[in-house]
Parts: structure tokens; sequence; C-alpha cells
């Protein structure tokens, strides 16, 4: 017993909380983490040993959410790379609040324009400080092939780090 239920009473009482928070925990099993701290996020992929992963996006974009879905989720959580890399979110049409490079207070939609990202999706490698590490993928390109352009970027990525 506990707190004075039986576990017949208690899974009455548990059982339907639970599958009323299952769809909001099976919705953001399948999104990325949203960018929030820029310098620290691409800190913690320093100390991993990798580069900070960006998916420019929008709210309202099929392929990005192809992206999102067919490859950086299942790559961020790959053997291959999960404990090398960190995987953010940031969208081109949003204002929530980030904090750049730098370490300055901007929005998502700041940002991006900044960088100069217009269309989505993009996916852009960094490092420490905002140092670009591998050219960005831009859209789609050819769905046969995108996997192997992002395993590229990501290698070319992680050798840039390890230089001298």
């Amino acid at each position: 017993m506990l707190c004075g239920l039986s576990g017949t009473r208690l899974a009455r009482w548990f059982l339907p909380l639970w599958l009323a928070c299952l769809p909001l925990l099976v919705a953001q099993a399948n999104e990325l983490p949203t960018a929030i701290d820029l310098r620290h996020e691409s800190e913690r992929a320093r100390q991993l040993g990798g580069p900070l992963i960006i998916l420019f996006s929008r709210h309202d974009c099929k392929y990005c959410a192809t992206v999102r879905h067919d490859y950086l989720l299942p790559i961020s959580t790959g053997q291959a790379y999960r404990d090398r890399i960190v995987v953010r979110q940031i969208d081109l049409d949003s204002r929530a609040p980030l904090i750049d490079f730098h370490g300055e207070k901007t929005s998502h939609e700041a940002f991006a324009a900044s960088m100069k990202i217009k269309l989505a999706p993009v996916v852009a490698f960094f490092g420490p400080g905002g140092q670009q590490l591998a050219p960005a993928i831009i859209g789609v390109r050819l769905p046969d092939f995108y996997q192997a352009y992002l395993e590229e970027a990501l290698d070319q990525s992680i050798r840039k780090l390890h230089q001298p």
C-alpha cells in the first residue's frame, strides 16, 4: 500500500493520468531540443569531441520535418555519434529567446537572420565560439544521399575540432 492506496486503487488513479500524458511524451521524443544557449551548447559539444549541429527550421516546413525525423533524430540517438554530438533546433519563425555564441541575448528569428539563413531546412555544424566546422547542408538534396552528406559533414567537423 502506498499513501493509503491499494495497488488496484493506485492503478485506477495513475493509469488514466499516465495515458493522458503519453501523447506529450511521444511528441517530445520526436522533436529535437530547442537551442537556448549556443555558447554553452557548443562548449558541451566540444567536451564530447564533436560539433554542435543546428537544424534551422520552420514550423510549416515538411522538408524540415523529414530532416528532423529521418536523419537528425536517428543520428543523435544512434550508437556512432550520440555521445559525441549535440543537436539543437532553431526556428526561423520563432521569437523564442536565445543566447548566441558570444553570450548576447537574441531570438531564434534574429539569430537566423544574422546568419543569413532565409531558407529551411539548413543543417549547420559549429564548434566553440560559433566556428563553422563544415559546409552547411541546405535543403534536402537527394534523399538517397542525404545520410552520406550528413555523415561526411559530421566526420569533417570532428576532424577539424581535433586539428592542432
